[in-house]
């Protein structure tokens, strides 16, 4: 962000209002399910036939032989964003993710469904500035963004021994983006210029999994998670469109299209984890993430006007996460006793950069505190193969400095986006493949 604004307006839509959503792909999604919303979204060793657990695709192969899961989640958001005395708060329902889990055959696990990958929506209007060497003349800008990513996948997951499973997720990313900054001036002579920065993105994900079970005694175990993303190119264009026309005569005096090929490139990531079960009552774990986006290639315009596709335009994203899950009795008769209570906190640093000018060495972080329940729709004396409803609550802070090129000196300050997040799920899970015998 090269400028303090005077006002911030947004549409409620995509999930998000930020104008941190400017920059690169946008704001990534919450990718948890309605299993680990509570627990920060720790999921690398969850490995449980009850929950689809899309993190790691070699937690398919815990689903038993009898049972078919659909899973369905939405979020209520609240977003206080603040920019120097500027604040504005918004709120966005959005859903989450829907995926259907089942058993293909003996040792191996399917899923499928829909996943956000990132989210875009902002409206923004600066300062009037006052244009250099002319105190009667002053400028005007505004920004407004809109688009973001989806994924469908399927994947499979297979225990091809007692301790040892594999899977692998293939998906595909689609969508646009489309950023549009408007500079005008409050004298009518002068000549105001609209630039457009737009893409249709469509490709393919591949993210292989790997988890190992570790019995500890009896009743307890540990599961190891490990998970690969492959990064590519993605053969999409990047379009950025120029156009002057004249304030007075509302006359387009200029239009160009500049069109970069290959413009994009998803980045290696890896994730690893580790979950400690102690009997039925505990579940506690603790997630790492490594993306690589500073080596992923992403449009830009440099100092000189040029567009151009580079790499370093963003930054590695680091995610760390802890969470637990207590059930006081997961076979007591009484309903209260069998409702799993879980909590969870995360750091992270983003990928997207929101100093374009390269003057400030610190990267955009965030953290937030999580907690939620699972709660057993129906009363009977078993925790398997009944629907449970999913309520978390979670709150995310995120600072993100930039430099500001007001005035002759340009000076440092940041953007802070505080969000209230209140989300439900719904797990069906049901004997589907139960065959009757007959007498």
């Amino acid at each position: 962000m090269m400028m303090l604004f005077a006002s911030m307006t947004a549409t409620a839509q995509n999930g998000v209002n930020s104008p941190y959503s400017r920059y690169g792909f946008g704001i990534q999604a919450d990718r948890s399910m309605g299993f680990n919303k509570g627990m920060s979204g720790v999921a690398q060793g969850f490995r449980d036939g009850q929950i689809v657990n899309v993190a790691n695709p070699a937690s398919y192969s815990a689903v038993d032989s009898l049972t078919a899961i659909i899973d369905v989640g939405m979020t209520l958001q609240n977003g206080n964003y603040k920019i120097g005395e500027v604040q504005q708060n918004a709120r966005n329902t959005n859903l989450d993710y829907a995926a259907f889990h089942f058993r293909a055959t003996k040792n191996v696990g399917v899923a499928l469904g829909l996943l956000p990958y990132t989210n875009i929506s902002y409206n923004m209007t600066s300062n009037s500035e006052q244009v250099a060497g002319n105190e009667n003349v002053t400028s005007s800008y505004q920004f407004q963004g809109d688009g973001g990513l989806h994924q469908v996948f399927v994947g499979a997951g297979w225990a091809f021994s007692k301790p040892l499973s594999v899977g692998i997720n293939g998906s595909f990313l689609f969508g646009n983006y489309s950023h549009n900054n408007n500079m005008s001036f409050n004298d009518q002579s002068a000549y105001s210029l609209i630039r457009n920065y737009s893409a249709d993105i469509s490709t393919w994900m591949l993210d292989a999994g790997l988890q190992f079970t570790q019995p500890l005694n009896t009743t307890d175990k540990l599961v190891v998670g490990f998970t690969y993303g492959l990064g590519h190119d993605i053969n999409n264009r990047a379009i950025r469109t120029t156009e002057t026309y004249n304030q007075s005569s509302a006359i387009t005096e200029g239009f160009s299209i500049d069109t970069l090929k290959n413009a994009f490139q998803l980045p290696h990531s890896f994730s690893v984890g580790v979950t400690y079960y102690k009997g039925t009552k505990w579940q506690i774990g603790a997630d790492f993430e490594l993306q690589k986006w500073s080596d992923c290639k992403f449009p830009m315009q440099n100092a000189a006007g040029q567009y151009l596709t580079t790499k370093g335009q963003l930054n590695d994203k680091i995610r760390i996460a802890v969470g637990c899950a207590y059930v006081p009795n997961a076979k007591g008769t009484r309903l209260t006793n069998r409702i799993a209570y879980k909590f969870g906190g995360f750091y992270g640093k983003s990928y997207a950069n929101a100093d374009q000018s390269m003057m400030k060495t610190d990267k955009p972080y965030e953290y937030g505190l999580s907690a939620g329940v699972s709660i057993p729709i129906s009363n009977r004396n078993v925790w398997y193969n009944i629907p449970k409803l999913n309520f978390s609550v979670q709150w995310v802070h995120t600072n993100i400095p930039y430099v500001s090129a007001m005035g002759a000196t340009p000076t440092l300050s940041k953007l802070t986006e505080n969000y209230l997040r209140f989300s439900i799920g719904m797990s069906f899970s049901e004997r589907w493949f139960y065959k009757h015998r007959m007498e």
